[in-house]
Formats: C-alpha cells, structure tokens, sequence
C-alpha cells in the first residue's frame, strides 16, 4: 500500500507522540552527564522504514523538541541531530518493504546496518560538532556524550526496532501469497 501525504502526516503525529512518551518517562540515567538509555529511536527508525525519510525525520526532530521542551529547554544541536537521525534512516532503509510481509535476515540486517550508520552520523558527528558550534561545549563532553547516546541507542533501536518490525511484518499479507481457488 502507498503512503499519501494524508497517512504520512497522521504517522508522523502518533510517531512524534511515541517518541515524546517513551524518551520523557521510559528513560534510564547513563553515567555520561546528561544522556540516558531510551527507546524513542526505535520509533523513529521504524516510522522511517514504513513512511519514509520525511516520516522519520519529522517523528524524531518533534518527539525530540516536546521532550526539551518539557523538561529543561530546547536543546537544538540534538534535536537538529534526532532529525537526522530520522531521515538519513529512511532515505538508507528506502528499499525495506516491510508492508509486503518480509522482514527476513535481509531484510533485518538492512534496517540495522542503516541505523547504526545513521546513529554513528548523528551522535558521533551532527550532534557534538553542534555542541560545540551553538553552545561552545567543550569537546571531550560532547563527544563522550555522543558515543554513549550513540552505543545505547543503536542497541536498543537494534533489539526493540527489529523485534516490532518483525511482529508488524508478520500482519502484512506476503505478495504472492493470495491464490484463485
């Protein structure tokens, strides 16, 4: 089934409303300052693998923004950086058709090959280089804050994205399965 613009924006509110929830009450401290492990990434990357790079940059660049928002201020150069983090993942899982019913090692080693990368981009690069040019953050910081962020959240996009692809691919009707009797 084909995304329009009506069922892209609808993903993108209940991926944004995801991604606020899970990053602002399902969060554990790491000890880096100011970075914990979460699960929000994993919604990003999966409303990336099945709407689209606009999708996924638009779920994670607003969930991100609500949680600053409501806990201690925007913090642009990682909210800028989750953004990314969506759409560079959609635009490197633009051949993954989970909505076909397969989601098969292929498959399955597709989706984490993209968000390692694209965490590896955001945290290790987007975000800190950032730090440093908005905020004059001093560099061993927010490089050790962005290799934390970026080891636990391509963990957990790992296990918890790939684990609800799995399940949502398993509801998919596989092409070619359907036959005239």
């Amino acid at each position: 089934m084909k995304n329009t613009p009506v069922k892209t924006v609808v993903a993108i509110g209940i991926g944004a409303a995801l991604f606020f929830v899970l990053g602002r009450f399902v969060s554990i401290p790491s000890p880096v300052p100011n970075t914990s492990v979460t699960l929000q990434y994993a919604v990003a990357a999966i409303f990336a693998a099945l709407f689209g790079p606009l999708a996924g940059f638009a779920t994670a660049f607003i969930g991100h923004s609500l949680i600053d928002f409501t806990l201690y201020g925007p913090w642009w150069s990682w909210i800028i950086a989750s953004g990314v983090f969506g759409l560079l993942s959609g635009l490197l899982m633009k051949k993954l058709d989970v909505e076909s019913g397969e989601f098969g090692k292929k498959q399955i080693l597709t989706f984490n090959v993209a968000q390692i990368i694209s965490h590896l981009v955001c945290w290790g690069l987007v975000a800190p280089v950032l730090d440093i040019a908005i905020y004059s953050e001093p560099v061993e910081k927010v490089f050790a804050q962005g290799l934390m962020g970026g080891i636990s959240n391509a963990v957990t996009t790992g296990i918890v994205g790939t684990l609800l692809l799995l399940a949502y691919s398993k509801t998919r009707t596989k092409k070619g399965s359907l036959s005239k009797g």
